[in-house]
């Protein structure tokens, strides 16, 4: 029997909110009250911030994560629910464990960026709908090392999926402990597409410089995408390789700009069109991010979003 395809894309990963203070200095004294200049209360979280404008972007998403019985969880689903992503099968958390939330705090081109991961490091394999998942034509997974609960079985879940026709990706983010190590050489053996940035390819590969990370990386992976902020985007599929010049903006912030390139590449990638053109989407889909704080608030502005995209998008 033929399985039956609802979604584009399924999604199992963490969720949280991001609290944003800008304009603070980068060396913060002790016990003095500090003024930050502006303050935003968005969507964040990989995986959340790519369900939200993968929607967005006209998806058929599905999403499946763990939030607490708290405000900042019924905020998060608002948000995604508004996006149209499908959440039936959301898991609520009895208990005192409390959906995660990130505080970044902007000192002009850098920023401090603080976690209380919550019930994003508590969702297990074996509370995932299965069938719900390979219900996709593509799963994704985001911060591997952020949910330590499921990543132990993430190469089993991808292998069968995979085994039910799915493709499947991988944007790892970054590793807290700076550690890169288990599952990740076993996943990097089964995904279709990984998405790492600049700085996180250069670590998983221990080399200094992004295209010998893409080539050592394109050595396990069919596609790689390594996203290098202002200068744009390097993909390798084999022996081919592109360079997908950037859209310039002038950025509000760079908050969740990764989470919107993979957005875009992967709507190009499940419509077909050629693998310089889905990093070319990224990069645009990235470039919107920037122009309103967070990481989904341009894709919430409709109007914004067809203005910078084009009305074929």
């Amino acid at each position: 029997m033929v399985p039956v395809t609802r979604f584009d894309v399924t999604i199992a990963g963490e969720i949280n909110l991001d609290l944003i203070l800008y304009g603070l200095p980068e060396a913060m004294a002790v016990d003095r009250e500090l003024l930050a200049e502006d303050f935003r209360f968005t969507l964040g979280s990989s995986s959340a911030i790519l369900a939200h404008n993968l929607a967005a972007l006209g998806a058929k998403v599905g999403f499946i994560t763990k939030v607490g019985v708290d405000r900042l969880g019924a905020v998060a689903m608002e948000w995604l629910e508004a996006a149209g992503v499908d959440l039936s099968r959301v898991i609520a958390a009895a208990g005192s464990v409390q959906t995660g939330v990130t505080v970044l705090l902007h000192h002009g081109g850098t920023r401090h960026i603080l976690t209380y991961p919550g019930l994003m490091a508590e969702m297990r394999a074996e509370e995932l709908d299965v069938e719900y998942l390979a219900s996709g034509r593509h799963f994704h997974v985001s911060s591997l090392f952020l949910q330590k609960a499921l990543r132990p079985d993430l190469p089993a879940l991808c292998r069968e999926l995979k085994g039910r026709g799915l493709t499947v990706s991988l944007d790892t983010n970054d590793d807290p402990e700076d550690e890169w190590g288990e599952p990740l050489e076993e996943l990097l053996g089964i995904v279709d597409v990984f998405l790492p940035n600049e700085d996180e390819a250069k670590r998983i590969t221990q080399t200094d410089d992004a295209d010998a990370a893409l080539a050592a990386l394109a050595r396990r992976v069919p596609v790689v995408a390594i996203k290098c902020g202002r200068r744009g985007s390097l993909v390798q599929a084999g022996e081919q390789r592109w360079v997908a010049a950037p859209r310039s903006v002038e950025p509000v912030d760079t908050i969740g700009a990764g989470d919107s390139f993979n957005a875009g590449f992967l709507k190009g990638y499940l419509e077909g069109i050629s693998l310089l053109e889905c990093a070319e989407l990224g990069n645009e889909t990235a470039a919107l991010s920037t122009l309103r704080p967070g990481g989904t608030e341009a894709f919430r502005d409709r109007e914004l979003m067809r203005e910078f995209l084009g009305t074929n998008r």
